[in-house]
């Protein structure tokens, strides 16, 4: 009886110390993904400041900032909270739309993390500052949740380390996922703007809402040392015309 009392107690303390440990490995996790859901911001705010002088540094402070979570789907939430605890890689840019309160990074690619994370530019779109059409896509239970109350002449900014270039809404579509002309240049150096539709639907949307922008001005981000101001008409070529 003694030995089978001493081997209960012995039991009972692995568990404890078992249990401390997941207790540990979970608050870890916590604090990490806290920690890391400002990170992608903030990493491009430090980039930024490095291009502005130490006067002007502060302002790229404001890209910094938390997210949120009012408009998204709690599924949503959980996917992003465990993308950060994967993910590493810097934003190209910050997308702004103070009219529906969208502010996210723009990560390379569409694939689940990278959309989880934030908006990703499409392959085979335009980069971020250069002359043709940007194709960027999120998630309609995320971060573009608040495109369901854009409208035509809203303001864009595409927010990038040493530029920043202003978009007008120009048209609203609703389109078919097959429907990949959406893409295609425009007359003018332009932004396009790609979640799934409707926005509430339950299940795989069975459309895509559809945002088109054009260029309006182009140029240094405020105290940034280099790069003389591009005007919308200095990106008025199509692909076409390069």
């Amino acid at each position: 009886m003694r030995t089978l009392k001493t081997a209960s107690i012995f039991f009972e303390r692995c568990l404890l110390v078992a249990g401390g440990i997941l207790l540990a490995i979970w608050f870890t996790a916590f604090l990490d993904g806290k920690i890391s859901s400002r990170f992608a911001l903030l990493s491009f705010a430090n980039a930024q400041a490095a291009t502005v002088p130490k006067n002007d540094a502060s302002k790229s402070n404001d890209l910094v900032g938390n997210v949120d979570f009012s408009l998204w789907a709690e599924k949503r939430i959980q996917a992003y909270k465990d993308s950060l605890l994967i993910a590493s890689s810097l934003p190209v840019a910050v997308l702004e739309i103070d009219k529906v309160k969208i502010r996210v990074p723009v990560f390379e690619g569409t694939d689940d993390l990278t959309l989880n994370r934030g908006a990703g530019r499409i392959a085979g779109t335009a980069m971020p500052g250069a002359e043709g059409n940007i194709g960027i896509a999120g998630h309609r239970d995320g971060f573009f949740r608040g495109l369901k109350d854009i409208a035509v002449g809203d303001q864009i900014d595409l927010v990038m380390t040493t530029e920043r270039a202003t978009y007008r809404v120009d048209q609203i579509e609703i389109v078919d996922p097959t429907d990949v002309s959406v893409l295609l240049p425009r007359a003018t150096s332009s932004l396009t703007l790609i979640t799934c539709y409707p926005f509430y639907f339950v299940g795989d949307a069975p459309q895509r809402f559809i945002v088109h922008a054009s260029i309006v001005s182009h140029g240094p981000t405020a105290g940034s040392r280099n790069q003389p101001t591009t005007t919308s008409a200095g990106l008025g070529k199509t692909n076409k015309e390069n």
